[in-house]
């Protein structure tokens, strides 16, 4: 499909992965439809000073609701479906408001793009539903084995959308990113929480397990993956988008460290732990099926990204709260 010709939904549009997206598409000469969370200030997150903001026809609604996301997906050939509650930590707090979300966020969109016939979805997955590895790399048939209640949600929404393909033959295709980072990403992530505690200098790193190895791909480069998982042949698929390297929390501070030139040392937290159980060890991306049948790579490297991030909440600091925690 080519995404050049056809007018595109964005969902979370005015989010951190959402946004890059949305003006990534309008620089490529795309007619979007930006759908942002109605609330009563009208804001529309990231997008609200956007350059490209005069291009974008917006659309406030809720995800939950049928009749906004059906309003929304008039006229549109293609959709990104990246609205969602994403925070681990408080879905250990609130299961119930990640079911709504989530799941039913899923089936607005699947059965909207049925009803009006759309050429092609692609729905945001996460690499949370695998759980710990039990192999690295970790490619598309790895088990699945949800550790939190939004990693379950996630599940059921990858399920639901290709039982739409099954049963129904919708054009589906799965974006499964594994860890995104970059600018705009908020507080409760890892990077901008160690980074903005280094860059406030006020005492120890307040930080949970420092074991844990991640996969971390920097926004830019997902967003590209989006686009090249819409345009190529991966209907009825799940395709990881990650950089094929892991590093530890522990690695990743002292990468920070060097970056911002600031002295490292470690308060671990237990309430930024995640139950033990729950924590996910380790995630590596195998993504030899997106860089073997489209012309995508992880160009981005993760020194060149680190910096790029830090520079950005630097410049955006009173974003930021470092002293506390945000769940």
């Amino acid at each position: 499909m080519n995404l050049r010709s056809a007018t595109i939904l964005v969902t979370g549009a005015g989010g951190f992965i959402g946004s890059h997206l949305t003006e990534h598409l309008v620089q490529q000469g795309c007619r979007v439809k930006a759908f942002v969370h109605y609330n009563s200030a009208g804001s529309r997150g990231w997008l609200e000073n956007s350059d490209c903001a005069a291009d974008l026809e917006f659309f406030s609604g809720d995800i939950r609701d049928f009749d906004s996301v059906h309003r929304a997906m008039d006229g549109c050939s293609a959709v990104f479906h990246l609205a969602a509650l994403i925070g681990i930590p408080y879905s250990y707090i609130s299961p119930q408001a990640y079911l709504r979300t989530n799941i039913d966020g899923a089936y607005n969109i699947v059965e909207s793009a049925r009803l009006r016939g759309v050429e092609r979805v692609v729905l945001t997955s996460t690499s949370e539903i695998y759980g710990s590895a039990r192999y690295t790399p970790m490619d598309e048939n790895h088990p699945v084995n949800s550790g939190s209640p939004y990693a379950a949600t996630k599940v059921s929404a990858d399920q639901l959308a290709l039982s739409y393909h099954r049963a129904f033959g919708l054009n589906v295709a799965l974006a499964r990113p594994f860890n995104t980072y970059g600018p705009r990403q908020s507080a409760r992530a890892l990077i901008p929480t160690i980074a903005s505690q280094l860059l406030d200098a006020a005492g120890p790193l307040r930080l949970g397990n420092l074991y844990p190895r991640r996969d971390l791909t920097f926004v830019d480069d997902v967003v590209r993956g989006f686009v090249a998982i819409a345009e190529g042949d991966f209907v009825g698929e799940a395709v990881h988008i990650g950089s094929g390297h892991s590093v530890s929390v522990g690695e990743l501070i002292e990468m920070l460290g060097s970056v911002t030139g600031r002295e490292i040392s470690v308060s671990q937290e237990m309430e930024r732990c995640r139950p033990p159980a729950s924590e996910v060890n380790e995630l590596l991306c195998d993504n030899r099926k997106l860089c073997s049948r489209t012309a995508w790579r992880p160009w981005t490297t993760l020194p060149e990204g680190l910096r790029r991030t830090v520079d950005w909440i630097a410049r955006n600091g009173e974003r930021f709260r470092p002293r506390e925690y945000s769940v």
